[in-house]
Formats: C-alpha cells, sequence, structure tokens
C-alpha cells in the first residue's frame, strides 16, 4: 500500500514541486518596512520558490492544527469509550474469578462429604 502511495502520489508531487522551483529559482525581495519600501529597514530576499514552499508549510501546519482542534471532541469520546470498556472488562474479570471461586468451593464440598 506505502509503495502504491509513494508511486503514484508522492513522485508527482515532487516532480511538480521540482519543476516549480526550477521555473520560479529568480530571487525577489519581500519587504516588511511599509513606512520605507524602497529602503527598507527589515527585507528578506529569498527566491520565489522558497517563498512558495513556506507558504505551502504554513498552510499545511494551520490545516494540520485546524483537523486536530476540530476532531478534540472525538478524541474525547474515544478516551471516555476506552476508560469504560476498561472498568466493564475489570468487573468481568472480578466476576468470572468470583464464579470460579465458588464452583471450586462446591465441586469441594461435593466431594469432602462422600470421602
Amino acid at each position: 500500500m506505502r509503495r502504491i502511495f509513494w508511486l503514484l502520489i508522492a513522485i508527482p508531487v515532487a516532480v511538480v514541486l521540482v519543476t516549480l522551483a526550477v521555473a520560479n529559482r529568480h530571487e525577489v525581495r519581500l519587504v516588511l518596512d511599509p513606512f520605507r519600501p524602497d529602503a527598507p529597514v527589515v527585507s528578506l530576499l529569498l527566491p520565489f520558490y522558497g517563498y512558495l514552499f513556506v507558504a505551502m508549510l504554513i498552510g499545511v501546519i494551520v490545516g494540520g492544527v485546524a483537523m486536530w482542534a476540530s476532531q478534540g471532541r472525538w478524541r474525547k469520546s474515544a478516551r471516555l469509550k476506552a476508560k469504560e470498556a476498561a472498568h466493564w472488562h475489570a468487573e468481568a474479570d472480578r466476576l468470572t474469578r468470583e464464579r470460579d471461586a465458588q464452583s471450586a468451593g462446591a465441586a469441594k464440598q461435593l466431594a469432602a462429604p462422600g470421602a
């Protein structure tokens, strides 16, 4: 399954990203000073694909955080169900031990009077 994912999705995505990087390799200045754009105090000079990759990375991170936050109620429900299942499993084990002890005691009582 992993191999299929790798061949059908990851390789074409990698080809597209490399093509994007090669086509957009000229440097672009990002000016972070709105008051003096011609002589900025704070600016960043990177290839254009660097900005595109950073924007995609930020989008993936923000999307992941949003999905994680929106699925919180399901994780809470799963925790509660797991805790409840563990409680009932322990209760079933306790009842099984009690039943086995009672049946062993009854077997002893049946065997003792006849001896």
